[in-house]
C-alpha cells in the first residue's frame, strides 16, 4: 500500500491514508482544501495577534513501535528530515522495528523557600505535615483526582548558592492524558502559603518543572547488520563506525550537541504535529543530555559481532499529552493524532522516542557512509529551485540540473531556470 508513498501525488496519497482509515472524509476535505488554523481561535490564542504561520505537514508512512504498524505525523521546514526517517523505518522495520517502553509518566513541580531560621525544623515540619501537604495540593485540582491522578509524592532538598540557602520542596504528580502545566501550577500555589507558615521562610516561586526526569520513555532496536549495505563487508563497516560514532557524541560535547539536533529533527515534527510542547521537550531532553555532569549524545549505538546486529538505545523525558493546550483548538493536529490512531499519553510517547531513534539512525548511517549532504542537499536543490522562482512544472527539472552542476546555490538555480525558460 505504502510502496513508493514519496513517488506519489499529494492527492493519492491522500487517497491512501483514507482508504486504510488513517482520516475520515471531513480530515480529507481538510487537508485537500488546506485548510489553516481558524484566525478568530489563533487570535485568543496568542496576544498581538497578525495571522497564522504554516509549515509542511507531512508523513511517515510506516514505522514499526511494539509490533504496531504506525504512520507518523509530521511538521518540519527541512527537506531531508521526513525522508531520512521514512528511510530509517523501512530497514528498521525489517528487522521488527522498535521496542519502546515508559519508564513513568508524572510532572515534577517545585516551591522554592528561603530565609529560613532553623533548617532542620523546617525540614521536620514538612515531613510530619506530609500526608496535608498532599490533600491540599490534590484539593487545589481535585479533576485530576477524579480522573485517577494526584500527587504521588513529596520531596525536600537544601540548596546552596552563593552564601544563600534554599530548601526546595518538590511535588511529583500523575497528571494522566494533560500536559499538567496548569494542574502542577495551580497546586503548587496553593502549597506556597502553607510551607512559609510551616517553614517560618518565605516562598521565593511555585513553577513546575520541565526538566521531567520521573517521564521517561525507552526506545531500543535490534538491526541485522546485513541489511545496511548490499555488500556484507561495508555493511559491518558502517556498523561499527556507527558505534564509534555514538562513543564520539559521548565524549565531545561539539558533537553530541549536533548529534542531539538530528534527534530532535524527528521529536520536534512529531511534537508540533501533535499540539505539544516542543520548548518544554527540548528543555527537558537537553538538561537530560548533562545528566553526568557532561553534555553527551542521548543515544548509544553497538555492534554485537557475534549476532551480527546493530543495537540502537535512547532515553528521553517526553512529558507529551492527548488533551490540553492547541490540541483541541487545531483541526490539523487532531488530524494528526487520528493519523497516529489517537494513542495514549504514554503510547505516544513510545512513538516520539522510537522516532527520535530512527532519525538519528539515519543521520549516523549517512554520516559515517556516504556523507550528510548527499541526500540532504538533493532535497535541499528543490527548495533553491522554489526559491528562484520555478513554477511546479519547472522544479523538478531545476532541481535535478541544479543536483548535477558544480556549485549548488541559488544563482545557479536561476541561471538554470532562465536556460530551461530559453530554450
Amino acid at each position: 500500500m505504502f510502496t513508493g508513498f514519496y513517488k506519489k501525488t499529494r492527492q493519492e496519497r491522500i487517497d491512501i491514508l483514507k482508504k486504510v482509515n488513517k482520516i475520515n472524509e471531513k480530515e480529507e476535505q481538510i487537508l485537500l482544501e488546506n485548510k489553516n488554523l481558524d484566525v478568530d481561535i489563533a487570535g485568543k490564542m496568542a496576544e498581538n495577534h497578525l495571522g497564522t504561520f504554516s509549515l509542511p505537514f507531512s508523513v511517515v508512512p510506516s514505522m514499526i513501535v511494539n509490533g504496531i504498524e504506525c504512520t507518523i505525523p509530521m511538521v518540519t521546514e527541512e527537506p531531508s528530515v521526513v525522508a531520512a526517517c521514512s528511510n530509517a523505518s523501512k530497514i528498521i522495520n525489517k528487522s521488527g522495528g522498535f521496542l519502546a517502553n515508559v519508564l513513568d509518566r508524572k510532572m515534577i513541580g517545585q516551591v522554592a523557600l528561603y530565609n529560613i531560621e532553623d533548617i532542620k525544623k523546617a525540614e521536620e515540619e514538612i515531613e510530619k505535615n506530609y500526608k496535608k501537604l498532599i490533600d491540599i495540593a490534590n484539593d487545589a485540582h481535585p479533576s485530576i483526582v477524579k480522573r485517577g491522578g494526584g500527587v504521588t509524592n513529596i520531596s525536600q532538598k537544601i540548596l546552596v548558592e552563593d552564601e544563600t540557602t534554599f530548601l526546595v520542596v518538590y511535588i511529583t504528580v500523575d497528571v494522566k492524558e494533560a500536559m499538567g502545566a496548569n494542574i502542577l501550577n495551580n497546586m503548587l500555589e496553593a502549597l506556597k502559603p502553607v510551607l512559609e507558615n510551616i517553614s517560618n521562610g518565605k516562598a521565593l516561586m511555585g513553577i513546575l518543572s520541565n526538566y521531567a526526569t520521573s517521564s521517561l520513555v525507552t526506545a531500543k532496536c535490534s538491526i541485522n547488520v546485513d541489511s545496511l549495505h548490499k555488500d556484507i563487508e561495508e555493511a559491518r563497516n558502517i556498523a561499527y563506525k556507527m558505534e564509534l560514532a555514538s562513543k564520539f557524541a559521548k565524549a565531545d560535547p561539539y558533537r553530541a550537541a549536533t548529534h542531539n539536533k538530528g534527534i530532535f529533527n524527528g521529536v520536534d515534527a512529531v511534537v508540533i504535529a501533535t499540539g505539544n510542547d516542543w520548548r518544554a521537550i527540548e528543555a527537558a531532553c537537553h538538561t537530560y543530555a548533562t545528566k553526568d555532569n557532561r553534555y553527551k549524545g542521548l543515544s548509544t549505538w553497538k555492534y554485537d559481532k557475534k549476532e551480527n546486529k546493530l543495537l540502537g538505545e535512547i532515553t528521553l523525558p517526553l512529558p507529551v499529552a492527548t488533551v490540553g493546550g492547541s490540541i483541541g483548538l487545531n483541526e490539523t493536529v487532531k488530524i494528526a493524532h487520528n493519523i497516529l490512531g489517537n494513542p495514549e499519553a504514554k503510547k505516544l510517547s513510545e512513538i516520539i522516542a522510537s522516532v527520535g531513534l530512527a532519525q538519528n539512525f539515519a543521520a549516523l548511517k549517512a554520516l559515517v557512509s556516504v556523507g550528510i549532504q548527499q541526500g540532504h542537499m538533493k532535497l535541499h536543490a528543490k527548495s533553491l529551485a522554489l526559491i528562484a522562482g520555478a513554477t511546479n512544472k519547472e522544479v523538478d527539472k531545476v532541481a535535478e540540473e541544479l543536483h548535477n552542476s558544480k556549485h549548488m546555490n541559488l544563482e545557479t538555480a536561476k541561471q538554470i531556470l532562465e536556460n530551461i525558460r530559453n530554450n
